[in-house]
């Protein structure tokens, strides 16, 4: 053997893993980031563009309110897509806050809002950047869009209320172009998640730990706005003012973007997703999950009323109850049978305890 093919040899030996093909692992984390994170990211940032666009030109007279109403429900709709995908910098620093304040128990949204406007009748950027994160997310941005005691077709209230809402259009997309950054910076989120050892993780494996555990909290957090709206934590007594999104109609519909979601962390864009790293051997674990995927969004998709009239009467609340339960399997299935296939520990989560 010549000296030129010891020396590549004794290299190989000292990091294998840059002679050996790809960890697999590594190679979910990495195709996730491609295929599922980052077009999400990407999205919610688009949709935060097009939000504060809106604003703007709702304000100024050249959009009609339902075109503002459409693109505050299109930023819901990619924000809860990052539900079960909330690792890394939105879920730090209090920044899912700063997008959504619930649950609103005690009317918080209204009473600050209407506090700010009083106090501050010439609202400016600056002074929402100073102000509680009730009032700088789509929360407060849906009272003023969907309260139905502002009338916006007044000239007054809308003058009123429109410096509020072109500064909470601003602050989310200089919040959501903040948050990409840190995902497509060098060393950053996605390098983190495709490169080890980093500052993050010492190996792939603390990657999809990581990952599975945001998707399985991202699930129970489902469950938990789910079965708040349903009285599951109040004796069965329905609480349709404590379901999100309630003036907007839009609780279903986050619902099913965050299921969608979960559903594609799993499967990853091409088959690549956290699915791939099951064994032969545990083919049947797949296939039950596949399956309740399924059985989960059919259900979903077979309410086609608003939550709040589903939750009045008691032929509703038995179709949202089985869907609580299909969703609860989902949740129980990967937190426990898939995490244990999988070697991952996921300990506490976000919504433990509540």
């Amino acid at each position: 053997m010549t000296r030129t093919r010891l020396l590549a040899s004794a290299l190989c030996g000292l990091a294998l893993s840059a002679c050996s093909p790809q960890d697999p692992q590594q190679k979910a984390s990495a195709a996730l980031v491609d295929g599922v994170l980052l077009p999400a990211y990407s999205s919610w940032n688009q949709a935060n563009q097009q939000l504060a666009a809106n604003a703007d030109a709702y304000c100024s007279g050249s959009q009609d309110l339902a075109s503002a109403r459409q693109a505050f429900l299109a930023s819901v709709s990619s924000w809860a897509a990052l539900q079960p995908l909330m690792v890394g910098p939105l879920a730090e620093g209090n920044r899912a806050w700063q997008v959504q304040f619930w649950p609103d128990k005690k009317n918080l949204v209204q009473r600050q809002v209407e506090a700010l406007l009083k106090s501050k009748p010439q609202l400016a950027a600056a002074d929402l950047e100073k102000s509680s994160v009730v009032l700088q997310g789509l929360t407060a941005y849906e009272y003023v869009l969907f309260d139905p005691n502002i009338d916006l077709d007044d000239a007054a209230q809308k003058s009123r209320y429109c410096p509020l809402l072109t500064a909470i259009g601003q602050h989310q997309q200089k919040l959501s172009a903040d948050v990409l950054s840190q995902w497509q910076a060098k060393d950053g989120m996605a390098d983190q998640l495709k490169q080890f050892p980093n500052a993050r993780y010492a190996e792939a494996p603390e990657a999809i730990a990581d990952l599975l555990r945001t998707q399985v909290s991202g699930i129970d957090g489902l469950k938990k706005k789910l079965g708040t709206a349903l009285g599951r934590q109040s004796k069965g007594i329905a609480q349709p003012y404590q379901a999100e999104f309630w003036r907007s109609n839009a609780s279903l519909t986050s619902l099913a973007s965050a299921l969608a979601s979960a559903e594609r962390l799993w499967l990853g864009a091409n088959q690549d997703g956290v699915k791939s790293l099951l064994g032969s051997e545990q083919a049947d674990l797949a296939q039950r999950i596949d399956k309740q995927y399924s059985a989960t969004r059919q259900l979903l998709a077979a309410i086609d009323r608003p939550l709040g009239e589903m939750l009045a009467e008691e032929a509703g609340r038995t179709e949202l109850n089985a869907f609580y339960d299909s969703l609860n399997q989902l949740h129980r299935l990967q937190e426990g049978e898939l995490a244990k296939a999988l070697g991952i520990q996921l300990g506490f989560n976000a919504h433990d305890g509540d």
